[in-house]
């Protein structure tokens, strides 16, 4: 009896470590940072402009402790390295500058990407994200393509920013008619930009944000602000994809001017960077 309870044991131990070293396969193949399979497009002499968060602590309004958050990482190193790898050159800001805090669950094991781990061993990249450029300091008529990347952090900042909105707004009308998008939390950057009439540009447009459900889903609706919800209220017609959990599932969305492309959450970070790119590309 006991050597066959010892077996049993030994048998168990090894399909644990088997699921264990298997998880990463399986959230892959379930919807976790799909592939892209598309066209690529080659911008050399484009430049482009990743914004980022610059709240570091998840917590309720008026607390001041809280688990760590940040930008999401595949929300940020996915878009880096579509553009560069595109031969564009990209800067890296901040709603405040200086160091962007990452949110640690980001880079764990199970959901990591290669392009996580290639951020990892890029002391260029790192550099970026350590002294990262204040939105105030940015002159965005300089840029083919802004991308707003998003995380729990961006909840607390982005959509709150007067000056990112006129940011936003000065970039639509530049005269490199700039393609403007991001993902997830990042979209909230767009719910403060006004057209020349005062009027919100992004009323009435087709656009993607982090569900309602999903953020149900992860129970943390602390945040302050929730995409869909903010996205509905600006008067975007909103579009996105299910799944049994959403976490698993994606959705892009280009609008009829070509000018903002959205993605839905962490899984559509590859996808919107190319789309953006391509958008270029075409005209």
């Amino acid at each position: 009896m006991a050597s066959t309870i010892k077996k049993a044991a030994i048998v168990l131990v090894g399909l644990v470590i088997i699921v264990a070293i298997a998880i990463p396969t399986i959230l892959h193949k379930a919807g976790v940072h799909p592939e892209y399979n598309g066209t690529t497009t080659e911008l050399p002499g484009k430049r482009a402009l990743i914004i980022t968060t610059s709240h570091a602590v998840l917590n309720a309004p008026g607390e001041t402790t809280g688990d760590a958050t940040g930008v999401f990482g595949s929300e940020l190193t996915h878009p880096y390295y579509t553009f560069t790898d595109g031969g564009m050159s990209v800067d890296v800001a901040s709603i405040q500058g200086a160091e962007i805090p990452i949110d640690p669950q980001s880079f764990n094991r199970p959901i990591i990407t290669p392009e996580d781990k290639r951020y990892l061993k890029d002391s260029v990249f790192q550099a970026k994200v350590k002294n990262s450029i204040p939105i105030a300091d940015i002159d965005v008529s300089q840029y083919d393509i802004i991308f707003l990347s998003g995380g729990w952090g961006a909840a607390y900042d982005l959509g709150q920013s007067e000056l990112l909105g006129k940011k936003i707004s000065q970039a639509y009308y530049s005269s490199l008619s700039p393609v403007i998008g991001g993902v997830c939390h990042g979209v909230l950057g767009l719910i403060n930009a006004k057209d020349n009439s005062g009027q919100l540009l992004i009323a009435g447009r087709k656009m993607t944000g982090v569900t309602d459900k999903q953020i149900k889903e992860l129970g943390i609706a602390v945040t302050p602000l929730h995409p869909e919800t903010e996205l509905r209220k600006a008067g975007v017609a909103f579009e996105s994809n299910t799944a049994f959990i959403d976490f698993f599932a994606t959705h892009v969305v280009v609008d009829d001017e070509k000018r903002f492309v959205t993605g839905q959450n962490q899984n559509s970070g590859l996808e919107t960077s190319h789309k953006m790119m391509a958008v270029i590309a075409e005209r």
